[in-house]
């Protein structure tokens, strides 16, 4: 961001550029020229109060998949008188002209995004769009009346925002960190070609924008972001890095938490809190097959969690294993440079047509994002139901559906003979390859992928796909379970994490001597709303048990619902006069099942495939069943029905380390 775009950082839709700032009119009007249509629309609309801009022949024809749809489907005519009146409104506003259509409402926001998608948004979506356009005005966050201290375990994503969110509560923190640095995920994964395949808007934290450079921005740029937003909100004073935890015990005595951590020089320390918030993910533990003679393998072997700074392939014999989300960055990424490339692919993946990769937001679209805070947020509501919950209502099994063995439904199938078609078109004079890689399970089933020219990359002469598993490995041979082989100098692992072991980096026990990784026996992890368990009082888990969204939706959201629900306990607790509060175990059980019922309708338990989302009993416990603004209301208040709120306070001893000055 350049210093005019710093000084201009606008959070509400009704903030002008500050009157010093200046603004950029040649600027703004190539954003204008370059600007997305419907969200322009959307813009006149509100600005001028004028329906004609979303009725004929203005309104937006309906997109092609996941594309943004910039010219609305419109004549070239059509689109300049949209483009003109949106920079007259814009900078009339900028002058002084307040919107005409300050606060539509509820039902109509869900109506207007409904013209502009060009499909029905269901009424009661307009609820999550005025929160996050903040047309509700700032939620004041109260200060609980006795000091409260936290320990965070984690400092990427979910780190950064609760201790960011605990700051504001008036709540002192620690953070522990493992690695040298901010940013979790996002600073462990340097693989060549790791990106996000989330829209740039809704990956990001809605306290703190972004001047992104790329519609999909790769590792880079967001992990520069979340270290910046670290820094920015003091976060640097907070953490402790290279500390791993061993053990987070309840004191019930005490009514706090005993966190028993090992610091950068070996030492082993214990710190002590009343609350403890869980921000270690669900993909954090890579997972390494078992694979005979990997141990002997000749050459170099990496993970593409633990990519090494040292490593070129150039020119080198390349093998990769696996062929999900980080294989299809990694592969179409290095296969220019390496003289051979052989992939084991044992299962197949669906994968959509991603015409924004590596695509680069021009300048004056940049700076249209920053200096009209009502078009960012159109924009950001578009992407949100484009990738978010779009699919959703589509992937349903209905048990009157014919073909239940390709898709679960009919439109279902629709998208099945779309992504088909494509497969075979990126496939060009290789439809012998066909076969290899189009699945025989129904779309979505699976995470669905973002085609980063894998297909095409699949075409290239020193490219081999092997559509078996690497059963063995002798020296520098990998054989495949087919009795294929071939001789690789580097060995990737693109074999994801094992997603199914919430919380298996560290012990946790709680009330009665509970251990959680009991509870849950093993890889059967639960949670309340993802969030409280039951016999670990003041014990938060971010981005737990089924929240992530397998039909498509921004992680950093849901850790967001999922903080500030959390927050919401804790000010119930104190309202309470309680020291601690742990969520009623019928509360949990009843989530539970209702969870789990939810999924046996859905796509991703059809039983023709498996996927990273069930553990080994075949329980989906990564990703949720409810759609985004569905959750979003289910994390707005704490309920004290819900919860058991005790008091069993106690001084701190002397010469322990309280988690406020570490």
């Amino acid at each position: 961001m350049d210093a005019l775009q710093e000084e201009m950082r606008l959070e509400n839709i009704t903030d002008r550029p500050a009157a010093g700032a200046g603004v950029d009119y040649v600027r703004l009007r190539a954003g204008v020229d370059n600007g997305n249509i419907p969200s322009l629309l959307l813009c006149l609309f509100q600005m001028t109060g004028d329906a004609k801009w979303l009725e004929a022949p203005f309104a937006p024809k309906r997109g092609k998949g996941l594309d943004d749809n910039d010219s609305a489907g419109l004549p070239d005519d059509l689109q300049q008188l949209i483009r003109d009146a949106a920079y007259e409104a814009i900078v009339a506003w900028l002058n002084g002209l307040d919107f005409a259509l300050p606060r539509p409402t509820n039902a109509q926001l869900a109506h207007i995004l409904s013209v502009a998608m060009v499909e029905d948004v269901p009424d009661e979506y307009g609820d999550v769009i005025a929160a996050t356009m903040r047309l509700e005005g700032e939620v004041s966050v109260p200060r609980p009346e006795r000091p409260l201290s936290a320990i965070v375990i984690g400092a990427g994503v979910s780190g950064i925002c609760a201790a960011i969110k605990l700051a504001d509560m008036g709540v002192e923190c620690r953070i522990f960190e493992k690695n040298t640095q901010f940013g979790g995920t996002w600073w462990e994964n340097r693989y060549p070609g790791c990106g996000v395949d989330t829209p740039n808007l809704t990956y990001t934290f809605s306290f703190r924008g972004a001047d992104w450079s790329k519609y999909f921005p790769l590792r880079d740029e967001i992990s520069s972001y979340l270290v910046e937003t670290a820094a920015e909100y003091g976060l640097n004073d907070r953490v402790s890095f290279e500390t791993t935890v061993q053990k987070a015990e309840w004191m019930e005595g005490e009514s706090r938490w005993k966190v028993t951590i090992t610091d950068k020089n070996g030492r082993v320390e214990h710190h002590y809190a009343d609350l403890v918030f869980s921000a270690v993910g669900i993909l954090n533990m890579p997972l390494v097959p078992n694979i005979p003679g990997l141990d002997g393998f000749a050459g170099r072997v990496v993970h593409t969690s633990d990519w090494p700074e040292d490593l070129d392939v150039t020119g080198k014999r390349v093998a990769v294993v696996g062929n999900g989300a980080s294989a299809m960055q990694v592969v179409p990424a290095i296969a220019g440079s390496v003289s051979e490339l052989t992939i084991f692919a044992r299962s197949k993946q669906w994968a959509a047509p991603f015409p924004q990769f590596r695509k680069v937001v021009p300048d004056g679209v940049r700076y249209l994002l920053q200096t009209v805070p009502l078009y960012r947020a159109w924009y950001e509501q578009r992407l949100s139901w484009t990738f978010n919950d779009r699919v959703h209502g589509t992937l349903f099994r209905d048990p009157d559906w014919n073909h239940p063995e390709r898709a679960v439904n009919a439109i279902n199938d629709g998208h099945r003979e779309y992504f088909t078609r494509y497969v075979m078109e990126e496939l060009g004079d290789r439809q012998d390859l066909l076969p290899h890689v189009l699945p025989d399970y129904p779309p979505f089933a699976k995470r669905m992928l973002l085609d980063n020219g894998w297909y095409r990359t699949l075409r290239r002469e020193n490219v081999r796909l092997i559509p078996d598993r690497l059963s063995e490995i002798r020296g520098e041979q990998l054989i495949a379970g087919n009795g294929e082989s071939v001789s690789a100098d580097v060995l990737i692992l693109a074999t994801g994490f094992q997603a199914a072991n919430v919380l298996g980096s560290y012990d946790v026990v709680g009330r009665g001597g509970r251990v959680l990784r009991d509870f849950w026996d093993g890889d059967n992890a639960a949670a309340y709303l993802g969030t409280v368990v039951p016999g670990f009082p003041n014990f938060f888990i971010l981005l737990g048990p089924n929240v992530g969204a397998g039909h498509g939706g921004s992680m950093i959201r849901s850790i967001e619902n999922q903080t500030h629900y959390a927050l919401r306990i804790v000010e119930e607790m104190v309202r309470q006069g309680a020291s601690a509060v742990e969520v009623r175990e019928q509360v949990y059980d009843d989530y539970l099942n209702k969870v789990d019922a939810a999924h046996e309708k859905l796509v991703w338990t059809h039983p023709g495939t498996e996927n990273w989302y069930r553990n080994a009993r075949g329980r989906i416990v990564a990703i949720t069943p409810w759609r985004n603004d569905a959750f979003w209301r289910m994390t707005r208040n704490a309920h004290p029905a819900e919860f058991i709120f005790t008091d069993n306070r106690a001084p701190a001893r002397e010469g322990e380390k309280a988690a406020a000055n570490g």
